[in-house]
């Protein structure tokens, strides 16, 4: 079991990561942001924190699988980023920014679970997605238009 110490740091840590995610939506002008995703990401982080500390204290007594908390997590912020999704006559918006606040989730609960590094690349490679592949996208689009 991490300690409170421990615990503090893989919240703060979640804080950070996450608002690097958060920041480059609200850069772009997403209706999720900062705060959304680093609340997202705390949630998440704090739940998988509360998981295992009750599957500490109860493995003995009981049998419980810390794992279903996140199940339950993710179906939640599917929920939640379905919210975020509009359709419009152009198109739809805001499937980008529901993918990236179920992604901040996932790196919540894996900072939760003590995964620092894999929750650190997968951080990068979220923001090569939604910073870099903006260009590719353009530059596709541009190319099919004419």
């Amino acid at each position: 079991m991490p300690t409170d110490f421990q615990m503090v740091i893989r919240l703060l840590l979640t804080l950070v990561l996450s608002g690097l995610v958060g920041f480059e939506r609200q850069v772009h002008r997403r209706d999720a942001g900062l705060r959304t995703h680093i609340l997202v990401a705390l949630g998440s982080c704090l739940i998988m924190l509360t998981s295992l500390y009750v599957f500490d204290i109860y493995k003995d007594t009981v049998s419980l699988d810390p794992a279903r908390i996140a199940a339950g997590v993710i179906t939640g912020i599917g929920f939640l980023g379905a919210g975020t999704i509009i359709r419009e006559p152009k198109g739809v918006r805001g499937l980008t920014t529901a993918a990236s606040l179920w992604v901040v989730s996932g790196i919540g609960l894996a900072v939760g679970c003590g995964f620092n590094k894999i929750a650190i690349y997968a951080t990068i490679l979220v923001l090569i997605v939604l910073h870099f592949l903006r260009f590719f996208e353009k530059t596709i689009s541009r190319d099919a238009k004419t």
